[in-house]
């Protein structure tokens, strides 16, 4: 599965190389700390994103007591404005103020947290302005579209105080029975997981169109390179069948990074590597390896299975899962709150404690989807050092661990 006429985008990370081959460092400037609610106070909310993911994302939030959506931000008109009807019909008054330019919303001091559901391109620059801003952070999956981007969130978190949680609520909603089984030694050692996901996402050759008026393309391109406009380059659509942005390289990793921060994550927290990675990842060649292999150093393989219909199937000496039921009651190490990850980040919110789906969580998951795909557009094997977060010997691969933005979007 190698990437679809990549020779010119692989020219194109090979110049920029020398540049991003250095250490990525946050800028430690602050622009304000932000008002913090007392504990008798509702926490103030601004969405940025209000598509379909973050449409629903605002619906969880205003169904829970403790919070008050104040604003939401998107570069559709139709969008934003829908949304600033829904809360404001919600709260039954007109106070919730619609944005364009997501910085505005960050720089309100009397908002204490934002959830955040734009395209992938754009979580990086937004959560780390966020936390520079004193905001917390509900970010969607996958929380980067690179790895150097992952580690900025982390530093941006740690340095200014900020909670910040994946969006990666199947972990705990779908996969948590799974995630209970394994812990439990119910299938004994584990020694291998399938994970059933789709693949990468491709470069996008679309012609240009007219600009819808209700639209701001530049705001909605951001970082990504200059592209003409194309209602399937920016589309929705779900999957990677040409009519939405996940489809498309320079906006997402495609089902692997989507699905797979659901799924690898799923995998990952099962088998406790949720804070790790492999130490190799070796392409498939339909022989000595039918699938992407990720390697583990405690000896675990886990495969990227396209199409084998066994969604996360972890094989042990002692059987499968699923397929053996947990042995023994096993918590959910991490999990705090109640009203799955959304009410596990409220929760902290208030207690400053970390989240369930912590940014160091989100990112080294996300790192897993990351590295499979840089092995699959290379075709070839990925020495990685989980510690250092280094591809080893292979100046090229290390190449894609960033990329390019254009200014003024930079980390």
């Amino acid at each position: 599965m190698s990437l679809q006429n990549c020779t010119t985008r692989r020219s194109f990370l090979k110049n920029a190389c020398a540049v991003l081959a250095a250490p990525l460092v946050v800028k430690s400037s602050v622009l304000g700390q932000g008002a913090r609610s007392s504990a008798n106070e509702r926490i103030t909310l601004g969405c940025i994103g209000v598509g379909g993911r973050g449409r629903s994302n605002m619906a969880g939030f205003l169904r829970r007591p403790e919070v008050q959506a104040v604003a939401v931000c998107d570069v559709y008109a139709r969008g934003r404005d829908g949304a600033k009807g829904i809360v404001d019909r919600h709260y039954g008054s007109k106070d919730c103020t619609a944005y364009k330019d997501f910085r505005e919303l960050l720089a309100r001091k009397d908002i204490d947290a934002v959830s955040i559901a734009s395209p992938d391109h754009w979580h990086a620059i937004m959560s780390i302005h966020a936390c520079r801003n004193g905001k917390d952070v509900f970010c969607e999956k996958p929380l980067t579209l690179t790895v150097r981007e992952g580690r900025a969130m982390v530093k941006a978190a740690r340095q200014h105080k900020r909670v910040v949680s994946s969006g990666s609520q199947r972990v705990l909603g779908d996969y948590g029975g799974m995630a209970r089984a394994v812990r439990s030694g119910a299938a004994g050692e584990i020694r291998e997981v399938f994970v059933d996901v789709g693949g990468p996402s491709r470069l996008c050759f679309y012609p240009g169109q007219p600009v819808p008026d209700e639209l701001d393309w530049e705001m909605w391109l951001g970082p990504a390179p200059y592209a003409p406009y194309h209602p399937w380059r920016c589309g929705g659509a779900y999957e990677l069948g040409g009519k939405g942005w996940r489809t498309w390289f320079d906006y997402s990793g495609g089902m692997m990074t989507d699905w797979g921060g659901h799924k690898f994550g799923g995998a990952l927290f099962a088998l406790g590597l949720q804070e790790t990675g492999p130490v190799e990842v070796i392409p498939p060649d339909r022989k000595e390896h039918q699938w992407l292999t990720y390697r583990f150093e405690n000896g675990i393989n886990m495969y990227h299975a396209p199409g084998s219909g066994k969604n996360i199937t972890f094989i042990g000496t002692e059987g499968q899962v699923p397929g053996k039921k947990p042995e023994k009651t096993v918590e959910m190490p991490g999990y705090k709150g109640q009203g799955g990850i959304i009410g596990d980040f409220l929760h902290c919110v208030r207690t400053r404690e970390k989240p369930f789906r912590d940014v160091e969580i989100g990112h080294r998951t996300a790192t897993v989807c990351h590295l499979g795909n840089i092995a699959y557009h290379l075709n070839r094997r990925i020495k990685w050092n989980p510690e250092s977060e280094e591809i080893v010997n292979d100046f090229e691969a290390s190449c894609w661990l960033d990329r390019p933005r254009r200014e003024p979007w930079t980390l």
